[in-house]
Protein backbone atom coordinates (compact mmCIF):
# COMPACT_ATOMS: atom_id res chain seq x y z
CA UNK A 1 0.00 0.00 0.00
CA UNK A 2 2.98 2.16 0.69
CA UNK A 3 4.62 1.25 -2.52
CA UNK A 4 1.47 2.19 -4.09
CA UNK A 5 1.49 5.79 -2.60
CA UNK A 6 5.11 6.53 -3.28
CA UNK A 7 4.40 5.76 -6.92
CA UNK A 8 1.69 8.06 -6.93
CA UNK A 9 3.06 10.93 -5.28
CA UNK A 10 6.12 10.16 -7.30
CA UNK A 11 3.88 10.57 -10.70
CA UNK A 12 2.18 13.52 -9.61
CA UNK A 13 5.26 15.45 -8.57
CA UNK A 14 6.36 14.64 -12.13
CA UNK A 15 3.33 15.77 -13.64
CA UNK A 16 3.41 19.07 -11.56
CA UNK A 17 7.27 19.70 -12.53
CA UNK A 18 5.94 19.24 -16.12
CA UNK A 19 3.32 21.31 -16.31
CA UNK A 20 5.01 24.31 -14.31
CA UNK A 21 7.66 23.91 -17.21
CA UNK A 22 4.83 23.87 -19.67
CA UNK A 23 3.52 27.08 -17.74
CA UNK A 24 6.91 28.68 -18.20
CA UNK A 25 7.39 28.54 -21.86
CA UNK A 26 4.06 29.83 -23.15
CA UNK A 27 3.95 32.64 -20.45
CA UNK A 28 5.13 36.13 -21.89
CA UNK A 29 6.80 38.98 -20.00
CA UNK A 30 4.15 41.23 -17.80
CA UNK A 31 4.24 44.99 -18.92
CA UNK A 32 3.40 47.96 -17.02
CA UNK A 33 3.76 51.29 -18.46
CA UNK A 34 4.67 54.41 -16.22
CA UNK A 35 4.32 57.91 -17.19
CA UNK A 36 7.28 60.30 -17.02
CA UNK A 37 6.65 63.54 -19.05
CA UNK A 38 4.59 66.02 -21.38
CA UNK A 39 6.17 68.64 -24.31
CA UNK A 40 4.18 70.94 -25.84
CA UNK A 41 5.02 71.92 -29.35
CA UNK A 42 3.61 75.69 -30.11
CA UNK A 43 0.10 75.98 -32.49
CA UNK A 44 1.88 78.61 -34.67
CA UNK A 45 5.08 77.00 -35.34
CA UNK A 46 6.12 77.47 -39.23
CA UNK A 47 8.75 74.87 -41.06
CA UNK A 48 9.13 75.17 -44.46
CA UNK A 49 6.27 77.61 -45.15
CA UNK A 50 3.67 74.86 -43.48
CA UNK A 51 2.18 74.59 -40.10
CA UNK A 52 3.27 72.17 -37.56
CA UNK A 53 -0.22 70.38 -36.92
CA UNK A 54 -2.29 67.52 -37.06
CA UNK A 55 0.60 65.39 -36.12
CA UNK A 56 -1.47 61.82 -36.79
CA UNK A 57 1.48 59.65 -36.82
CA UNK A 58 4.94 59.38 -35.39
CA UNK A 59 8.16 57.01 -36.02
CA UNK A 60 11.31 56.93 -34.39
CA UNK A 61 14.51 55.11 -36.26
CA UNK A 62 18.17 55.93 -35.27
CA UNK A 63 18.13 58.78 -33.11
CA UNK A 64 15.37 60.54 -35.99
CA UNK A 65 11.76 60.91 -35.98
CA UNK A 66 8.87 61.02 -38.58
CA UNK A 67 5.90 63.04 -37.87
CA UNK A 68 2.80 62.16 -40.55
CA UNK A 69 0.68 64.98 -40.92
CA UNK A 70 -2.77 64.82 -42.11
CA UNK A 71 -3.29 67.91 -44.09
CA UNK A 72 -5.46 66.38 -47.15
CA UNK A 73 -4.68 69.70 -49.06
CA UNK A 74 -0.98 69.26 -48.29
CA UNK A 75 -0.07 65.75 -47.24
CA UNK A 76 3.58 66.12 -45.45
CA UNK A 77 6.26 64.36 -43.32
CA UNK A 78 8.06 65.98 -40.30
CA UNK A 79 11.20 64.92 -40.06
CA UNK A 80 12.59 66.05 -36.05
CA UNK A 81 14.92 65.47 -32.97
CA UNK A 82 13.58 64.40 -29.80
CA UNK A 83 15.80 65.30 -26.53
CA UNK A 84 15.59 63.21 -23.83
CA UNK A 85 17.25 64.26 -20.79
CA UNK A 86 16.80 61.90 -17.86
CA UNK A 87 13.04 60.95 -17.85
CA UNK A 88 11.85 63.90 -19.48
CA UNK A 89 11.41 65.28 -23.22
CA UNK A 90 13.68 68.46 -23.15
CA UNK A 91 13.22 69.89 -26.40
CA UNK A 92 11.82 69.20 -29.54
CA UNK A 93 13.20 70.29 -33.00
CA UNK A 94 11.42 69.94 -36.25
CA UNK A 95 14.25 70.08 -39.02
CA UNK A 96 12.20 69.17 -42.41
CA UNK A 97 9.40 68.74 -44.33
CA UNK A 98 8.83 66.06 -46.94
CA UNK A 99 5.59 67.30 -49.46
CA UNK A 100 4.43 63.60 -50.72
CA UNK A 101 3.76 63.33 -54.56
CA UNK A 102 0.16 62.97 -54.10
CA UNK A 103 -1.32 61.42 -57.47
CA UNK A 104 -4.48 60.13 -56.18
CA UNK A 105 -5.53 63.51 -55.46
CA UNK A 106 -6.70 62.85 -51.84
CA UNK A 107 -4.46 61.94 -49.51
CA UNK A 108 -5.28 62.09 -45.72
CA UNK A 109 -2.32 60.48 -43.71
CA UNK A 110 -2.88 58.87 -40.76
CA UNK A 111 -0.08 56.59 -39.91
CA UNK A 112 3.88 56.06 -40.85
CA UNK A 113 6.51 53.91 -39.98
CA UNK A 114 10.40 53.99 -41.80
CA UNK A 115 11.50 51.06 -42.77
CA UNK A 116 15.22 50.77 -42.25
CA UNK A 117 15.97 47.87 -45.16
CA UNK A 118 14.29 49.27 -47.73
CA UNK A 119 15.30 52.70 -46.49
CA UNK A 120 11.70 54.16 -47.57
CA UNK A 121 8.89 55.97 -45.48
CA UNK A 122 5.38 53.72 -45.21
CA UNK A 123 2.31 55.46 -44.62
CA UNK A 124 -1.09 54.80 -44.68
CA UNK A 125 -3.87 56.94 -45.90
CA UNK A 126 -8.11 56.75 -44.92
CA UNK A 127 -8.62 58.24 -48.44
CA UNK A 128 -12.15 59.33 -48.68
CA UNK A 129 -15.08 56.99 -48.47
CA UNK A 130 -17.47 59.24 -49.52
CA UNK A 131 -16.08 60.24 -52.68
CA UNK A 132 -14.91 56.80 -53.70
CA UNK A 133 -11.34 57.42 -52.79
CA UNK A 134 -9.79 53.91 -51.52
CA UNK A 135 -7.73 53.93 -48.63
CA UNK A 136 -4.22 52.98 -49.48
CA UNK A 137 -0.97 52.06 -47.65
CA UNK A 138 2.36 52.83 -49.67
CA UNK A 139 6.33 53.54 -49.35
CA UNK A 140 8.25 56.70 -50.32
CA UNK A 141 11.65 57.88 -51.19
CA UNK A 142 12.94 60.15 -48.68
CA UNK A 143 11.86 63.26 -51.47
CA UNK A 144 8.28 62.05 -50.92
CA UNK A 145 8.08 60.28 -54.33
CA UNK A 146 5.77 57.65 -54.02
CA UNK A 147 7.64 54.05 -54.62
CA UNK A 148 5.92 50.93 -54.08
CA UNK A 149 2.01 50.92 -53.34
CA UNK A 150 0.98 47.63 -51.34
CA UNK A 151 -2.81 46.04 -52.18
CA UNK A 152 -4.79 46.11 -49.45
CA UNK A 153 -8.11 43.91 -48.54
CA UNK A 154 -10.75 44.71 -51.07
CA UNK A 155 -13.14 45.06 -48.27
CA UNK A 156 -11.10 47.89 -47.44
CA UNK A 157 -12.29 49.69 -50.77
CA UNK A 158 -14.92 52.32 -50.96
CA UNK A 159 -16.75 50.16 -53.24
CA UNK A 160 -16.98 47.03 -51.47
CA UNK A 161 -19.87 45.24 -50.46
CA UNK A 162 -18.68 44.85 -46.82
CA UNK A 163 -18.74 49.19 -46.18
CA UNK A 164 -15.89 50.56 -44.80
CA UNK A 165 -17.13 53.61 -42.89
CA UNK A 166 -15.91 57.04 -44.24
CA UNK A 167 -12.99 58.77 -42.12
CA UNK A 168 -13.16 55.19 -39.97
CA UNK A 169 -10.39 53.25 -42.55
CA UNK A 170 -6.66 52.61 -42.44
CA UNK A 171 -5.55 54.56 -38.66
CA UNK A 172 -3.02 52.15 -37.65
CA UNK A 173 0.53 50.71 -39.23
CA UNK A 174 3.54 49.16 -38.14
CA UNK A 175 6.51 46.94 -39.41
CA UNK A 176 6.22 42.84 -37.93
CA UNK A 177 8.46 41.75 -35.58
CA UNK A 178 9.71 39.87 -37.92
CA UNK A 179 10.81 42.28 -40.11
CA UNK A 180 9.13 40.54 -43.26
CA UNK A 181 5.77 42.82 -43.67
CA UNK A 182 3.81 44.98 -42.02
CA UNK A 183 0.42 45.33 -40.02
CA UNK A 184 -2.25 48.22 -40.89
CA UNK A 185 -4.99 48.54 -38.62
CA UNK A 186 -8.78 49.56 -39.20
CA UNK A 187 -10.17 52.31 -36.93
CA UNK A 188 -13.48 51.49 -37.08
CA UNK A 189 -15.56 47.96 -37.93
CA UNK A 190 -16.34 47.35 -41.45
CA UNK A 191 -20.12 47.82 -41.41
CA UNK A 192 -20.55 44.43 -42.12
CA UNK A 193 -18.81 42.94 -39.16
CA UNK A 194 -20.64 45.01 -36.69
CA UNK A 195 -21.59 48.45 -35.34
CA UNK A 196 -19.49 51.29 -34.02
CA UNK A 197 -18.81 51.37 -30.56
CA UNK A 198 -21.57 53.04 -28.66
CA UNK A 199 -21.66 54.26 -24.78
CA UNK A 200 -23.88 51.17 -23.69
CA UNK A 201 -21.65 47.49 -24.72
CA UNK A 202 -21.20 46.83 -28.26
CA UNK A 203 -19.31 43.97 -30.32
CA UNK A 204 -17.01 46.35 -32.48
CA UNK A 205 -14.53 44.25 -34.16
CA UNK A 206 -11.69 45.83 -36.34
CA UNK A 207 -9.75 43.99 -38.48
CA UNK A 208 -5.82 44.12 -38.55
CA UNK A 209 -4.21 42.74 -41.39
CA UNK A 210 -0.44 40.86 -42.27
CA UNK A 211 0.81 42.61 -45.91
CA UNK A 212 3.82 40.59 -46.80
CA UNK A 213 6.59 42.41 -47.55
CA UNK A 214 7.80 40.70 -50.68
CA UNK A 215 4.39 39.80 -52.28
CA UNK A 216 3.26 43.91 -51.21
CA UNK A 217 -0.11 41.63 -50.31
CA UNK A 218 -2.31 41.04 -47.49
CA UNK A 219 -1.46 36.80 -46.15
CA UNK A 220 -3.26 36.87 -42.72
CA UNK A 221 -5.42 38.97 -40.44
CA UNK A 222 -7.06 39.23 -36.75
CA UNK A 223 -10.16 40.53 -35.57
CA UNK A 224 -10.08 43.54 -32.30
CA UNK A 225 -12.65 44.17 -30.58
CA UNK A 226 -13.33 48.10 -29.77
CA UNK A 227 -14.23 49.00 -26.33
CA UNK A 228 -17.15 51.90 -25.62
CA UNK A 229 -17.17 54.87 -25.59
CA UNK A 230 -16.04 56.12 -22.50
CA UNK A 231 -17.88 58.98 -21.58
CA UNK A 232 -21.64 59.77 -22.39
CA UNK A 233 -21.59 63.00 -24.67
CA UNK A 234 -23.59 66.34 -24.14
CA UNK A 235 -23.18 66.63 -27.80
CA UNK A 236 -24.67 65.06 -30.62
CA UNK A 237 -21.27 62.93 -31.34
CA UNK A 238 -19.40 60.28 -29.90
CA UNK A 239 -16.49 57.95 -31.60
CA UNK A 240 -14.13 55.08 -29.92
CA UNK A 241 -11.45 53.60 -32.28
CA UNK A 242 -8.00 51.86 -32.82
CA UNK A 243 -5.48 54.76 -33.86
CA UNK A 244 -2.20 53.26 -33.95
CA UNK A 245 -0.38 49.92 -33.00
CA UNK A 246 3.00 48.59 -32.35
CA UNK A 247 3.99 44.70 -32.50
CA UNK A 248 5.68 44.13 -29.37
CA UNK A 249 6.74 40.31 -29.88
CA UNK A 250 5.40 37.40 -32.28
CA UNK A 251 2.21 37.21 -30.29
CA UNK A 252 1.66 40.59 -28.54
CA UNK A 253 0.45 44.25 -29.78
CA UNK A 254 0.27 47.50 -27.83
CA UNK A 255 -2.77 49.25 -28.90
CA UNK A 256 -3.84 52.42 -28.94
CA UNK A 257 -7.47 53.79 -28.63
CA UNK A 258 -8.98 57.14 -28.43
CA UNK A 259 -12.52 57.45 -27.74
CA UNK A 260 -14.34 61.05 -27.52
CA UNK A 261 -17.21 62.40 -26.84
CA UNK A 262 -19.03 65.99 -27.81
CA UNK A 263 -19.71 68.40 -25.53
CA UNK A 264 -17.32 67.73 -22.93
CA UNK A 265 -14.46 70.62 -23.45
CA UNK A 266 -10.76 68.92 -22.90
CA UNK A 267 -12.39 66.52 -20.56
CA UNK A 268 -13.85 65.21 -24.17
CA UNK A 269 -10.96 62.28 -25.21
CA UNK A 270 -10.12 59.41 -23.62
CA UNK A 271 -7.13 57.55 -24.70
CA UNK A 272 -6.26 54.20 -23.41
CA UNK A 273 -3.46 51.23 -24.42
CA UNK A 274 -4.17 48.09 -24.04
CA UNK A 275 -1.59 44.66 -24.53
CA UNK A 276 -3.11 42.16 -27.28
CA UNK A 277 -2.59 38.69 -27.34
CA UNK A 278 -3.17 37.03 -30.67
CA UNK A 279 -1.86 33.72 -29.48
CA UNK A 280 -5.16 31.98 -30.35
CA UNK A 281 -6.93 34.39 -32.70
CA UNK A 282 -8.54 33.55 -35.74
CA UNK A 283 -7.60 34.46 -38.99
CA UNK A 284 -10.31 35.99 -40.48
CA UNK A 285 -8.97 37.33 -43.91
CA UNK A 286 -11.21 34.97 -45.72
CA UNK A 287 -14.47 35.57 -43.68
CA UNK A 288 -17.02 38.06 -45.68
CA UNK A 289 -17.85 39.58 -42.49
CA UNK A 290 -17.70 38.81 -38.74
CA UNK A 291 -21.68 39.08 -37.82
CA UNK A 292 -22.36 35.59 -39.16
CA UNK A 293 -19.21 33.51 -38.62
CA UNK A 294 -17.65 32.23 -35.29
CA UNK A 295 -14.01 33.89 -34.26
CA UNK A 296 -11.86 33.81 -31.66
CA UNK A 297 -10.20 38.17 -31.50
CA UNK A 298 -7.29 38.69 -30.17
CA UNK A 299 -7.28 38.47 -26.25
CA UNK A 300 -6.91 42.57 -24.77
CA UNK A 301 -5.40 43.72 -21.69
CA UNK A 302 -5.36 47.15 -20.07
CA UNK A 303 -1.91 48.36 -19.37
CA UNK A 304 -2.64 52.41 -19.15
CA UNK A 305 -5.99 54.56 -18.86
CA UNK A 306 -4.30 58.62 -19.60
CA UNK A 307 -7.72 59.63 -17.53
CA UNK A 308 -5.21 58.65 -14.17
CA UNK A 309 -2.54 61.14 -16.00
CA UNK A 310 -5.10 64.17 -16.24
CA UNK A 311 -3.37 66.25 -13.27
CA UNK A 312 0.32 65.54 -15.13
CA UNK A 313 -1.12 67.34 -18.19
CA UNK A 314 -1.31 70.72 -19.71
CA UNK A 315 -4.80 72.01 -18.73
CA UNK A 316 -5.71 68.53 -17.48
CA UNK A 317 -6.01 67.80 -21.16
CA UNK A 318 -5.63 64.61 -22.70
CA UNK A 319 -5.69 65.88 -26.81
CA UNK A 320 -6.13 63.69 -29.68
CA UNK A 321 -3.86 61.05 -29.32
CA UNK A 322 -3.39 59.64 -32.42
CA UNK A 323 0.43 58.30 -32.82
CA UNK A 324 2.96 55.74 -31.13
CA UNK A 325 6.50 54.69 -31.66
CA UNK A 326 8.82 52.55 -29.51
CA UNK A 327 11.30 55.26 -28.07
CA UNK A 328 15.30 55.27 -27.65
CA UNK A 329 16.14 52.82 -24.18
CA UNK A 330 16.11 54.64 -20.80
CA UNK A 331 19.58 54.85 -18.64
CA UNK A 332 18.02 52.17 -16.51
CA UNK A 333 17.53 49.78 -20.10
CA UNK A 334 13.87 50.02 -20.23
CA UNK A 335 11.82 50.93 -23.59
CA UNK A 336 10.46 54.07 -24.09
CA UNK A 337 6.93 54.92 -25.66
CA UNK A 338 6.32 57.83 -27.25
CA UNK A 339 3.10 59.26 -28.38
CA UNK A 340 1.76 62.41 -30.42
CA UNK A 341 -1.26 64.20 -30.69
CA UNK A 342 -3.54 65.21 -33.40
CA UNK A 343 -4.79 68.71 -32.70
CA UNK A 344 -6.40 69.03 -36.03
CA UNK A 345 -5.88 72.43 -36.49
CA UNK A 346 -8.47 73.04 -34.83
CA UNK A 347 -9.36 76.96 -34.75
CA UNK A 348 -12.87 76.50 -32.44
CA UNK A 349 -11.41 75.52 -29.38
CA UNK A 350 -8.18 74.99 -28.06
CA UNK A 351 -6.04 71.73 -28.98
CA UNK A 352 -2.11 70.95 -28.40
CA UNK A 353 0.47 69.29 -30.45
CA UNK A 354 0.83 67.17 -27.36
CA UNK A 355 3.83 64.83 -26.88
CA UNK A 356 4.08 62.33 -23.94
CA UNK A 357 6.99 60.05 -22.59
CA UNK A 358 6.38 57.16 -21.27
CA UNK A 359 8.42 54.57 -19.80
CA UNK A 360 7.74 50.42 -20.59
CA UNK A 361 8.42 48.34 -17.93
CA UNK A 362 9.10 44.17 -18.61
CA UNK A 363 8.60 42.07 -15.54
Amino acid sequence: MSNIFLRVSLFLVILSVIGCKGAKIKSSKNLKINFLSEYIVPDDLIIDNTLVGGLSGIDYNNGQYYLVCDDANNPRVYKAKIDIDGNNISNIIFEKVILIDDSSQFLDLESIRYDSDLEQIMLTSEGHIFNQKDPSFFSIYPNGQIQHTFQIPESFKSNSIQKPRHNGTLEGLCIASNKKGYWIGMELPLESDGPEPQFTETKSPVRITYISSKTKEPVKQFAYLLDPVAKKPKGDFLVNGLTDLVQYNANTFLILERSYSSGLGNQGNTVKIFEADVSDATNTIKMNNLKDFEFVPAKKELLLNFENLRDKLTDNSIDNIEGITFGPRLSNGHQTLILVSDNNFNNLEKQLNQFILLELIEN
